[in-house]
């Protein structure tokens, strides 16, 4: 999982509450058994005028000019600036790859759902909670500004905008550390390897027998 430290980044604003799951990556997309290849369809029903399948090259498509990721204001952003209770719906985690894939690494939003909210740093994005007033300021100053920036400092917990006016936020100190050090729920598994093999390996000199196998 790539760490997340220091960013800076264009924002993006997606001024719409309750944006759901099956708006962020529509359920047709599900049937690839690939972690991967989810970034062309985010919000595939809002960015193309036309109904996309998987496969599909989005060269072909009907990009619908009036969505704002479809805006060249906002081309190559990579914080997203939501509105409340963000990916809510259903709990499926091709949520946050298809926005990581699309090149976004931080989302900012008063509230997110729950289970997306976790999956979000399991799969190396940032979300991050701020005041309900906060997030409208920080919309106000996106639309007012053309290629507004924000640096996003997660050791510091700290949101610096293009004034060198900051503010702080909150997270939880297991999802920092995982962040910071680049650690999804295997890689935190695997800084245990060499206890894994040696309970193995002791386990098998008790129990030599678990090493063969049944004959098919």
């Amino acid at each position: 999982m790539q760490k997340f430290v220091l960013h800076r980044g264009l924002v993006a604003p997606m001024d719409r509450e309750n944006v759901d799951t099956d708006a962020i990556i529509p359920k047709q997309f599900l049937k690839s058994i690939r972690k991967t290849g989810f970034g062309p369809n985010l919000f595939d029903q809002w960015r193309f005028l036309d109904t996309g399948f998987p496969g599909q090259d989005p060269a072909t498509r009907r990009p619908n000019p009036d969505f704002v990721l479809n805006q060249s204001r906002y081309a190559g952003a990579s914080i997203l600036l939501a509105r409340k209770n963000f990916g809510c719906g259903s709990s499926r985690e091709h949520a946050p790859w298809a926005i990581d894939q699309f090149g976004f690494r931080a989302i900012i939003a008063p509230s997110f759902a729950d289970i997306f909210y976790n999956n979000c740093f399991k799969n190396g994005l940032l979300p991050i909670v701020l005041p309900e007033t906060t997030v409208a300021r920080l919309f106000d100053e996106v639309y007012a500004f053309a290629g507004y920036q924000l640096s996003i400092d997660l050791v510091n917990q700290t949101i610096t905008d293009t004034q060198d006016q900051s503010l702080g936020f909150e997270i939880p100190a297991f999802r920092k550390y995982c962040l910071i050090n680049g650690l999804d729920d295997i890689g935190l598994t695997l800084r245990h390897a060499d206890r894994i093999r040696a309970f193995e390996s002791h386990r098998l000199t008790e129990k030599p027998w678990l090493a063969h196998t049944l004959p098919s």
